[in-house]
Parts: C-alpha cells; structure tokens; sequence
C-alpha cells in the first residue's frame, strides 16, 4: 500500500476516533513530509528512516518532539491495522519536550496593540484573544451563534474538538453587539471582494494580529495575548484551579482534576480583567 492509501486510510480511522480535523492535518502533513524527505513509501518505514528525519538540522526541539508524537501515533495504528508487523518508533529515541515558560506581552504593550488595532475586525480579534484567552485557530471560526447575549457566555470548541461554555467579558459582550448574530465573524473573500460564506484561516487571524503587534512596535506571537490572559487572572488573585478552567488546560496535577470550579467563580474571575488605560 502506497503512501497516499496508508493516510487516506489513517485519516478515516482518526475521524472515526473523534479527533479534529486539526489534529488530523498536522498529524498527516508530517508523515506525508517525512515520506518525501525520505524518498520512501510510508509502507517501508523503518527506525533509521525516522531517526534521520527528526534528526536533521534546523528542527526546534518542541517540533522535533511534536512531529515523533505523530509518527508514534501513525506506527501504532499501522501494526494494529495489520499493514506493519512490527512498529518501528519503538527503536527510536524520545526527544525531549522543553518546558516553555510563559511569555505575556505587557500591560503597556497591550495598550499599543489596541491602540494600532484600528479595524474593529482586528481589534476584536485582540480582544477575543486578550480577555477570552482564545487561540487563533478558535478565534478564525467564533460564529455569532456562539454568543450568549442573554446569559453572557461564549461556547468555543478547542484543541482537539472539545466544546465548553465559559463566562465572557462585559467588553466582549459590549463588542459583540456590532458583530453579525448568525455566521462565521471573520469570513473569507471572493475574487469579487464580497463575503464568503467560510472562516479565515487560523494563519489570517494571526497576521492580522501580528501586523497591529508591529504597528505597535511589539516584537513577538499573537499566543502572547493569551499568556497575557492567563498571567493577568493570576495577577489579580484569582487561584490556579480557576485559571486552569478558564484556560480550558486539561489539568494541573492529577488530584485537582476532581476539582470543581463554579459558574459563579469563573464570571467573577472574567470580570476582573481591566484593559490598560491606554486601550
């Protein structure tokens, strides 16, 4: 079986697992990558094929460690589909996840960002990133339908296709009343300049981002915002097991899984979030 029919194949039993389209294009774009680097069909696989793809120059180690976690996944599929006998990712090393610290822009810096941010499409985009912790690929498909005018809230679904209803931000709320109640908010165009009916790519949110981040004067990643929502909670006194809900992060140590965080705590977290004056 060719390399084609092994990923066709392999996506199908990804989606019948429940997993996002997301996660299935990553996965498959770095097998599909590590197949032409090799020159090979990914049916002849082999340890040393792996080793020297991950093992090549100019790979950071969070990628290398992202793209063995794939290959993993891909190898274990295969033997329980019966088209490898044996895996051969069991024979190869395990590269280190670095442990990233966290990175949020500044108070002062969030103010410029605003500030530079002169569409109110783009300006949203920060904000939905700043106040609601969204990453980009979540903020390229918000659709009006998701917010809850009524009750305040905001239904996301993240990474890996989990959904959850969390408390949104008055400003947020104030926001959406100019955005449409129905349908993607950030849509594509035609050749014709009129709206499309589908979300922008994940990559155009984070241009648009990042183009307000430089006529700013601010150097780094539109993900920084969330840094900064995450640290901002923490700053004003709200507990780690709050933060860690809000965040929608799947635990911070096995015991406080169990931990029941209310509605009520969450808003009252929400609203403590204050823009700098210079927003």
């Amino acid at each position: 079986m060719n390399t084609l029919s092994l990923l066709t194949e392999w996506q199908a039993w990804q989606r019948a697992g429940g997993l996002s389209e997301r996660t299935i294009a990553e996965r498959t774009g770095t097998l599909n990558h590590m197949a032409v680097f090799l020159d090979k069909d990914l049916s002849e696989l082999a340890a040393a094929g792996i080793i020297t793809f991950l093992g090549r120059k100019g790979i950071g180690p969070a990628s290398r460690a992202t793209y063995h976690a794939s290959i993993r996944a891909f190898c274990a599929w295969a033997v329980e589909a019966e088209h490898f006998t044996v895996n051969p990712a069991t024979k190869t090393p395990s590269p280190k996840r670095p442990r990233n610290l966290p990175r949020p822009v500044a108070a002062a810096q969030l103010g410029a960002i605003l500030k530079a941010a002169t569409r109110n499409r783009t300006r949203m985009m920060v904000l939905l990133a700043a106040l609601a912790g969204l990453r980009v690929h979540e903020v390229a498909k918000i659709q009006g339908q998701d917010i809850d005018m009524d009750n305040g809230t905001l239904t996301v679904t993240g990474k890996g296709g989990g959904t959850q209803v969390m408390p949104l931000h008055p400003l947020l709320i104030d926001m959406a009343r100019g955005f449409p109640r129905e349908g993607y908010w950030f849509t594509t165009y035609n050749g014709n300049k009129e709206r499309d009916s589908g979300p922008v790519l994940p990559s155009a949110v984070g241009t648009a981002i990042s183009r307000a981040m430089g006529r700013a004067g601010v150097h780094g990643t539109p993900h920084q915002l969330r840094h900064w929502y995450g640290t901002a909670l923490l700053e004003q006194g709200v507990d780690l097991r709050t933060v860690q809900e809000l965040m929608r992060h799947q635990s911070i140590a096995s015991t406080q899984i169990y931990t029941k965080v209310s509605d009520v705590r969450r808003r009252a977290a929400i609203n403590l979030l204050v823009l700098p004056e210079a927003a």
